[in-house]
Parts: C-alpha cells; structure tokens; sequence
C-alpha cells in the first residue's frame, strides 16, 4: 500500500482528529471501540493494523489482544487489505 493510500482512507477515518483516545489501556478501549461502529473506513483501518502487525491501539474497532488474536488463528492471510477491503 503506498502511502498516497494510506492518506486517502485516513482523511476518511471518525478518529482523525483524536488520536490519543485511541490507545486507551483496560476498560477504556471500551470508548475507543465505540468512535469505530460507524466508521466508513473501518476495514481499511483493521487492514492496515493487521498487514503491518501494529500492537498498540484500537484499529478498526479490534483490541491488540482481538487482533493478535486473529493473526494466530489465520496465519495464511497474506493480506488483510484484500480480504476485507476487496
């Protein structure tokens, strides 16, 4: 993904302009999660956590633990990008 794409869906994201609230830590990821449910890029977001194997954060309404997670279960995904962005 170059970064002219990784722009493109940012400028897109609920949580442009919040970052801090979303690497919240215990309970408080609960919040974070929320600003995610109606998010028109969500997919994209998780995406980008799960091909770069970010482990902070909430991503596309996902825990670090929810996405490690994954990963584990699904460790023949090349991309991510592809299976959930099409």
């Amino acid at each position: 993904m170059s970064l002219a794409e990784v722009s493109e869906w940012t400028l897109n994201a609920k949580c442009k302009d919040m970052a801090d609230a979303l690497f919240p830590e215990g309970k408080d990821q609960k919040r974070a999660r929320v600003v995610c449910r109606d998010c028109p890029v969500r997919s994209e977001c998780l995406a980008e956590a799960l091909d770069n194997r970010i482990e902070w954060g909430v991503w596309g309404g996902m825990t670090e633990r929810e996405r490690r997670a994954l990963l584990r279960a699904r460790p023949d995904i090349q991309s991510w990008r592809a299976v959930l962005c099409g």
